[in-house]
């Protein structure tokens, strides 16, 4: 059975946190509207008392070479991002990836204590000891810590820094660890 990578889509895939007059090199820009986006953009226009406001497109930065080095790799693919199913609809068309599973969070988030990422106790719940990589630009080490306490398996949590995106770098560290499974 070969590992699961598991992908964060703000961050890894989409740059937010890079200048926002420059979109990293390779990346296109995308104009997107899910309909979560919407909702939570028409309950802030409600709050600002804009109910009839329009709903600003949320600018997502994609590359799409990211897609067939991401299914070049060797794992199962497996969304692990707030997006949920959304990402199957706005994110891998432009990637060129096919629908792949995901993880579907608990409507009541609660953060462990230390630190710890509140995604990192559902994505160890979800693995069930399967080995796994996991790229998101929240990890710390003290998820690693919570994973390594918590997890039967193997399981590499690899940082993306938010201003960049997921690089050469990262994807030779993946296919490193999982040649190393």
């Amino acid at each position: 059975m070969r590992p699961v990578l598991l992908i964060d889509v703000d961050g890894p895939l989409n740059p937010y946190a890079a200048k926002p007059s420059r979109r990293p090199e390779g990346y296109e820009t995308h104009r997107l509207v899910t309909p979560r986006w919407a909702a939570a953009e028409r309950d802030r226009l409600i709050e600002h008392g804009l109910p009839n406001g329009r709903v600003k497109p949320l600018r997502v930065w994609l590359n799409p070479l990211h897609g067939p080095a991401l299914d070049a790799l060797p794992f199962e693919l497996v969304w692990a991002t707030t997006w949920e199913e959304e990402a199957n609809d706005f994110v891998a068309p432009v990637l060129g990836l096919p629908e792949l599973p995901f993880i579907s969070w608990a409507s009541t988030r609660t953060t462990p204590q230390g630190g710890v990422f509140w995604k990192t106790p559902e994505i160890v719940a979800w693995a069930r000891g399967r080995a796994f990589a996991w790229v998101d630009d929240e990890i710390t080490d003290s998820d690693r810590a919570w994973v390594r306490a918590h997890h039967d398996g193997p399981a590499l949590l690899h940082r993306i820094d938010p201003r960049r995106g997921l690089g050469a770098d990262d994807f030779t560290a993946l296919e490193e660890w999982a040649a190393g499974l």
